[in-house]
């Protein structure tokens, strides 16, 4: 038995305001282990809660947003048994490809189907309609639940590719945003040290030939997908400014880890002959170590 009720199973931090913005197109079924969450999921219009995850097994779209892999696994497991045929899982919890995938096999049996919907932003950006969505499944399936994603990608959402790859895009996010946090903290503590604005220093970074901006822009999109490294600033010059940049926070007492590990893959490049190729080329050391794996 379907409802057009849209289940959410979920009500946490990023939960609750999932829950808010499902409600502002569609009648939803809430679930949450906590009676404190289902009590403020409540007071939200067109929220109704249950203290039975069985009861989201009547709708025929069920979205989780829940802490880790384990704990989505367990809940599909659970409703397994009961979910309707046809029945859709929009999975926004933060978790790995292959989660995903294997929680689509575990629903296969009952035919009921899994896609990924990895939100991107963060919870104030959800709560005020202002998030983004990295989508991955069936282009048909993704269809079925449209008005879900207009609901929760209110800034818009993009299919990235089959199942998973909307998880696999969020996970290289959230990668390149977590190193790029400890590249930035170090670049700002020699700044500092050598009495220059941090001001400043952002304002030269974000500029669309500093130091954010430029490796995306130029060397990522324009060198490396097209596999070009001819010409352009030399390797073995970009190792010497990075070099130069160790020297520098040495004699301030500036401690750098992630710029240390950076000048480690410019000395492999180095090695491997590359020197007077553009410094992109150092991301042909990772395709390499790849093709050995």
């Amino acid at each position: 038995m379907t409802t057009d009720r849209i289940a959410l199973c979920g009500l946490g931090q990023m939960g609750l305001p999932v829950a808010r913005r499902l409600a502002t197109a569609h009648d939803v079924l809430a679930y949450d282990i906590s009676e404190g969450r289902r009590a403020l999921a409540e007071a939200r219009e067109r929220v109704t809660t249950t203290d039975r995850l069985a009861d989201l097994a009547a709708c025929d779209r069920i979205v989780l947003c829940l802490p880790n892999p384990a704990v989505s696994r367990s809940v599909l497991g659970d409703l397994a048994a009961s979910i309707g045929r046809g029945t859709l899982v929009v999975e926004t919890s933060t978790v790995l490809p292959h989660d995903v995938r294997e929680c689509a096999e575990l629903l296969a049996p009952a035919g009921a189907r899994v896609l990924d919907a990895a939100i991107l932003s963060g919870v104030g950006q959800m709560d005020s309609g202002a998030a983004t969505l990295l989508v991955g499944g069936s282009a048909a399936d993704i269809d079925a639940v449209r008005s879900v994603l207009d609901a929760l990608g209110g800034a818009g959402w993009s299919r990235l590719g089959d199942l998973g790859a909307g998880m696999a895009a969020k996970v290289v996010n959230n990668g390149v945003a977590h190193a790029v946090m400890v590249v930035l903290a170090e670049a700002f503590a020699m700044a500092r040290a050598e009495g220059i604005d941090l001001a400043d220093v952002a304002a030269v970074l974000e500029r669309p030939d500093g130091g954010l901006l430029r490796p995306l822009t130029h060397r990522v999109m324009e060198r490396v997908a097209r596999g070009d490294y001819e010409g352009g600033m030399p390797l073995e010059a970009a190792r010497k400014d990075s070099t130069l940049a160790l020297a520098m926070a040495q004699r301030s007492g500036t401690p750098l880890f992630a710029t240390q590990a950076a000048q480690s893959v410019y000395d492999l490049a180095l090695a491997a002959g590359l020197g007077r190729a553009d410094y992109a080329a150092v991301a042909r050391c990772g395709r390499a170590g790849a093709a050995r794996r």
